[in-house]
């Protein structure tokens, strides 16, 4: 009887941690999260594959130079055919492309010819390129519809790929509404913030808003001050997203933009660092433990000496 009650009570249990996590997974964000994570892995990817392609073709075509990786990979496609087709070629470099230099530079190239196996190869690496853009572009308008529909605000604010950034490192929207300021100014630097407690290095001032244009383009004596301006106005966003659901963002933009201003109109005053800040960056390295070889031995030493 005790085992069939310890059974009855464990199918219960069950059934209601897999009812919890159901429940907990019917929010859309988790499915941006992952979206969001799949666009930044297939981005760099796809940023090392162009770079591969790049090497790749100079070698049968140095002459030609392309910073497009569709069209690279469109017309490296279109080479390893065999034939040369100016209206294809045309086609594969787009507006304002020049296809009568690259005809010109295929029948005067120094590069090495290409063989058929060869050519196989690097049409089909070609076409996985070709493939990953577009799996980029689906992915990225999928991000900017589910952003708008679960961070309207935020989106309002920055934009979807930022909102959905945040949401991610944070793991939840619940979590991330209910982080201060400073702790969403800082998410996506983690590292930075590590090495400052770690080693004493000076702190880290932004994160993943500094993908913000207002942060990229400003002096670099006002970036932090941008940041943080942006962070105060995304958390109360973030707090109407999750709870009230109300938007809010219009007056929170035109808040963001005032502040921003007066930053900007505000006077630079550099800061010269004297060698109190650099003796005590040095105290705080040397306090965590981080000594050279010499102290350790010198530490041993006397610790040998006070034992004998």
């Amino acid at each position: 009887m005790a085992e069939r009650g310890f059974e009855e009570l464990r199918e219960k249990m069950l059934k209601s941690a897999k009812a919890g996590i159901s429940k907990a997974y019917q929010s859309e964000e988790y499915a941006l999260m992952q979206a969001v994570n799949a666009q930044i892995e297939t981005s760099r990817s796809y940023n090392l594959a162009f770079e591969r392609l790049s090497e790749w073709q100079g070698l049968y075509l140095p002459e030609i130079k392309m910073g497009n990786p569709k069209s690279l990979a469109k017309l490296v496609i279109e080479l390893c055919s065999g034939r040369i087709d100016r209206e294809a070629i045309s086609e594969a470099l787009g507006e304002g492309g020049k296809p009568d230099e690259v005809i010109s530079s295929i029948s005067s190239t120094m590069g090495r010819k290409m063989e058929e196996e060869e050519a196989a190869v690097v049409a089909g690496f070609a076409k996985q390129i070709l493939s990953m853009a577009d799996s980029l572009d689906m992915l990225d308008k999928y991000i900017k519809a589910a952003a708008n529909r679960i961070l309207p605000n935020t989106t309002y604010l920055t934009d979807h790929m930022i909102a959905a950034e945040l949401l991610s490192r944070a793991g939840s929207l619940e979590r991330l509404a209910t982080m201060p300021a400073g702790t969403v100014q800082l998410l996506g630097a983690e590292k930075a913030l590590f090495k400052h407690i770690k080693f004493g290095s000076r702190p880290p001032k932004y994160g993943i808003l500094f993908k913000l244009s207002d942060v990229t383009n400003a002096q670099k004596e006002i970036k932090g001050k941008i940041a943080r301006a942006y962070a105060t106005k995304i958390c109360i966003a973030l707090k109407a997203d999750c709870f009230s659901k109300n938007f809010i963002a219009e007056g929170l933009k035109k808040s963001l933009n005032e502040s921003i201003k007066r930053i900007r109109e505000k006077p630079i005053t550099h800061k010269k660092e004297d060698n109190r800040n650099s003796f005590s960056r040095e105290r705080n390295r040397n306090s965590r433990g981080f000594r050279g070889r010499g102290d350790r031995d010198n530490g041993f030493r006397k610790q040998r000496r006070q034992r004998y």
